[in-house]
């Protein structure tokens, strides 16, 4: 059930400007499908503006009272109020407020349920397209709902930080069950890339942990009892399940947003005698050593999402693009890392910058096991006639370090600070 290229491009923001810009080519079995420059890019260029099929908040991020908008995400907080509970200062005042673009004045609650929305155009996409299927109405607090059930099980079982989300399956089931077109839908998620029986497996157990197949199985009965329905009754088997939370596992691509960010970085773009330069980063640079002190480093609205046209991006460890999310809300930017030619493949990075600074055994141990692949970008192929040993520092750094993201082979997981 292949999508056509039409298809791929219907969720960017530009579809005439992106399809005349790149195209999806097969590369091989292995690799699948890539995404090609048709002209020339040059670095800082936007490639395309992408919003997802779905997407969602992290559930301990909502837990943990950082207000998204329920729809794209966009942080409900103002700048200073996010700055005050950040910082555990709540007499705390920002200069220069005016900058701040949250607009308090907008925001709009379901009628039904009171969940938040930036908007009234936020509010009505959502149930639109998802949160009819979805809304609780008065038993939104309810702890005996079957979908309150469902969220509480996947909190104890995936603590922060999250990298997936089963409230995107959940958004999953309730578009189809909503839409019109159900085959569209369902044709529209085939695209994201499929597992193995035994690569399925080992990404559950890797999001779940050691107890994953008794947690799936209980997973599975609460969002059967949550969202069952005939149309999709092969997504509630067991191996349709797997599938589905494998599906979202490898492909969820992380969104971040904040309200202070957007402040910080409109204060830097202020034209400022030096003196006034000097206040300013100073008050800020305070006011983050007074967040890190209180909160750490857990700064943003959270969530994830599934982007059709950038799941079709490989991994590269000299990528050529990277995604980020400066409107403050779910729309992907992929932007040119580097001038790309015509006919030259789009290659995002899986790792972050420290990870890529690796050595190629340290790289290729994080991507064998998070990412099941082993790469061979040009880096990687240069260094394979390298003496290719880590040393013990970082062989035992590796060996300390926690679980890591889980987006796979089409997808990073990347949030905007």
């Amino acid at each position: 059930m292949a999508a056509s290229q039409d298809d791929m491009f219907s969720f960017c923001v530009d579809t005439t400007k992106v399809s005349s810009c790149v195209e999806i080519r097969f590369i091989d079995k292995i690799k699948g499908k890539g995404l090609f420059a048709k002209k020339a890019i040059k670095k800082g260029d936007t490639i395309f503006v992408e919003r997802p099929l779905v997407s969602s908040q992290f559930l301990w991020n909502s837990q943990y009272k950082y207000k998204a908008c329920e729809y794209c995400l966009r942080a409900l907080e103002t700048a200073e109020d996010n700055a005050r509970r950040l910082s555990g200062n709540p007499g705390l005042s920002l200069p220069h407020t005016e900058l701040c673009k949250v607009r308090p004045e907008l925001h709009r609650a379901c009628p039904q349920c009171q969940v938040m929305y930036c908007s009234n155009e936020c509010r009505q996409a959502a149930a639109d397209q998802y949160h009819r299927a979805l809304c609780l109405g008065p038993s939104q607090e309810d702890p005996d709902h079957p979908v309150n059930k469902l969220k509480d099980a996947w909190r104890s079982m995936h603590y922060p930080p999250e990298t997936s989300s089963i409230m995107l399956m959940a958004r999953m089931v309730a578009t189809v069950k909503q839409a019109q077109d159900k085959d569209c839908w369902q044709k529209l998620y085939f695209q994201f890339c499929s597992r193995a029986a035994n690569e399925e497996e080992e990404i559950a157990h890797k999001l779940l942990g050691e107890k994953f197949q008794g947690q799936l199985t209980l997973l599975r009965t609460l969002f059967t009892k949550a969202l069952y329905d005939d149309h999709l009754n092969r997504w509630f088997t067991p191996e349709g399940f797997l599938s589905l939370f494998s599906l979202v596992g490898t492909n969820g691509q992380g969104i971040g947003t904040s309200s202070l960010s957007q402040w910080v970085h409109a204060c830097d773009a202020l034209e400022l005698t030096s003196q006034q330069r000097e206040q300013l980063d100073s008050f800020i640079d305070q006011l983050y050593k007074d967040i890190e002190k209180e909160t750490g480093d857990f700064l943003n609205c959270e969530g994830s999402g599934l982007f059709l046209l950038q799941s079709s991006c490989n991994h590269s460890c000299i990528p050529k693009a990277e995604a980020s999310f400066p409107n403050n809300n779910f729309l992907l930017h992929l932007s040119a890392l580097s001038d790309i030619n015509p006919g030259e493949e789009i290659c995002i990075s899986y790792l972050d910058c420290c990870q890529r600074d690796r050595s190629r055994h340290s790289r290729q141990k994080i991507l064998r096991e998070n990412y099941l692949f082993v790469c061979s970008c040009p880096k990687c192929l240069s260094q394979m006639d390298e003496l290719d040993l880590t040393s013990e520092e970082e062989e035992e750094e590796e060996e300390g370090e926690g679980e890591t993201e889980t987006e796979g082979d089409d997808m990073e997981e990347i949030t905007d600070v």
